[in-house]
């Protein structure tokens, strides 16, 4: 009775040992895992505030991706190997609500490059995840590099406001439209003393502007003229 009493011992201890191993390999595939995406996350924080276009504060913004990066990862490692806790996991998130609206949809497309990757280490795909989340990165920065270096057309609002002498709208016209691919008449405000029309352009170079400036100029006295970029104008 008593080797019995050994034996089953032994086993247990054994059966214990080998649970403890287990675990402590998962806690270092989880470590491996968490590192790998801080080093990532802090790839996507600088790529986002050097290379992003929002108007938001990208500081502010950019330091959120680390926590939905190493939060992922610790929820898809948690959730992946028991079916309970992912049932339980969709139901507490049908709950969540989240109240700041995402404006910009740039920043929209970092935050789901954020979750990607936390899917993709939380899921141990972790060289795979690392190569695209890199090429990604690094697809990006082209873009936006030949975007900047290339030579396209680009949409500006031109205000005007003008003395009501007399009908000086067909002539803006005329001559808005000799430098502009389209013009389009999007406000036509007359009071007592002046006029204000707002134009929408699109313009191909930044000469263009100069010459629809100079040109009206010369042809209204009293004139002003304000380009807006509507690209960079914010959402409301």
């Amino acid at each position: 009775m008593e080797n019995l009493d050994k034996v089953n011992e032994v086993d247990m201890l054994q059966n214990s040992f080998a649970m403890w191993s287990g675990d402590e390999l998962s806690l270092q595939i989880l470590l491996m895992n968490v590192v790998v995406g801080f080093i990532l996350s802090v790839f996507v924080m600088l790529h986002y505030r050097r290379y992003s276009s929002v108007l938001s504060n990208r500081n502010t913004v950019s330091r959120v991706f680390p926590f939905i990066i190493l939060t992922t990862i610790l929820v898809i490692s948690i959730v992946k190997s028991s079916l309970a806790l992912s049932l339980g996991l969709v139901g507490a998130l049908s709950i969540v609500r989240f109240r700041t609206p995402i404006k910009e949809p740039e920043e929209l497309a970092y935050l789901f490059l954020s979750i990607a990757i936390g899917l993709g280490l939380g899921a141990n795909q972790t060289l795979n995840t690392i190569v695209a989340a890199l090429i990604i990165l690094a697809l990006m920065r082209l873009m936006k590099k030949k975007e900047d270096g290339s030579v396209i057309s680009k949409d500006y609002y031109l205000s005007i406001d003008i003395n009501n002498e007399k009908d000086h709208l067909p002539s803006i016209l005329t001559t808005v439209s000799k430098y502009s691919l389209k013009t389009d008449l999007r406000r036509y405000q007359v009071s007592e003393d002046f006029s204000n029309i707002v134009l929408f352009l699109d313009i191909v170079d930044a000469d263009s502007l100069h010459s629809i400036t100079d040109e009206l100029k010369k042809k209204f006295k009293g004139i002003t003229v304000s380009f807006i970029d509507q690209s960079k104008m914010p959402s409301i």
